[in-house]
């Protein structure tokens, strides 16, 4: 048995779009230190880690360690019904999960089935990365607009200096070059050159749940999984995104 809350409602559903951007249902393991999730998508080209620390809420009574399976798609939709004011109480009682909306004058309860949940990955994919970047979110979903313009994959490169993004199809190319001292990039550490090419459609459905005004952080190594991570307020979304191969 548990029962949390949130003083900003919006908050866990800011947290719920970014993890539903890639999966549809989730095994959430709550436990003293906050609440977390390590899942693959359907296709298994992507992973989703998340961690929210037990001192984001304003309430967080937990009995014992506890793994809830959600359907993100249906807590999504009522989530997307959360008003300014409100504030979020998450409880779990004979197998359903109570979300209670509590307004000024007002509150709403919702009650969801728990579901069962494949078992979740338990280790996030082990790497050597060469190259770490900090780009500022918003451009960054620019750049993969820009190309997504042209095809549906996008080349990133890392350098020592230089973050260049590429994309090319029947219509035409683009290459867009980034050095450490714009205001694009924020950092740029780059131990050897390392270069890859991901699918567009997961990169954007990643990135698309990132505050206005955030970091997103990149790591790369050539033909290796890219991990992408950035902050919810003091929640962490880590994605990894296994890269293209052309046959």
């Amino acid at each position: 048995m548990f029962e949390i809350k949130l003083d900003n409602a919006k908050y866990w559903r800011d947290c719920i779009g970014a993890i539903g951007s890639l999966i549809d249902e989730g095994l959430f393991n709550i436990s003293k230190d906050g609440i977390s999730l390590k899942a693959m998508d359907p296709s298994s080209i992507s992973m989703v880690s998340f961690t929210m620390p037990g001192k984001t809420f304003s309430k967080f009574d937990i009995e014992k360690n506890a793994s809830v399976g959600i359907n993100l798609e249906n807590m999504g939709k009522i989530l997307s019904r959360t008003r300014d004011d409100e504030s979020l109480v998450i409880k779990d009682a004979e197998g359903k999960l109570t979300l209670e909306f509590i307004g000024s004058n007002s509150r709403r309860r919702y009650k969801l089935p728990l579901i069962e949940v494949k078992k979740s990955v338990e280790k996030e994919p082990s790497v050597e990365f060469d190259a770490h970047i900090d780009i500022s979110g918003d451009p960054l979903k620019d750049i993969l607009k820009d190309a997504s313009l042209l095809s549906s994959y996008i080349a990133f490169k890392a350098a020592k200096d230089q973050f260049t993004t590429s994309a090319h199809g029947d219509s035409g190319e683009l290459e867009e070059l980034h050095s450490k001292d714009g205001s694009i990039m924020r950092k740029i550490d780059a131990s050897k050159n390392a270069d890859a090419v991901f699918n567009l459609e997961f990169l954007e459905n990643m990135v698309k749940s990132c505050p206005a005004g955030n970091v997103v952080s990149l790591s790369m190594k050539s033909n290796e999984p890219l991990k992408l991570s950035y902050k919810i307020g003091d929640s962490e979304i880590i994605y990894y995104l296994a890269p293209y191969m052309e046959d």
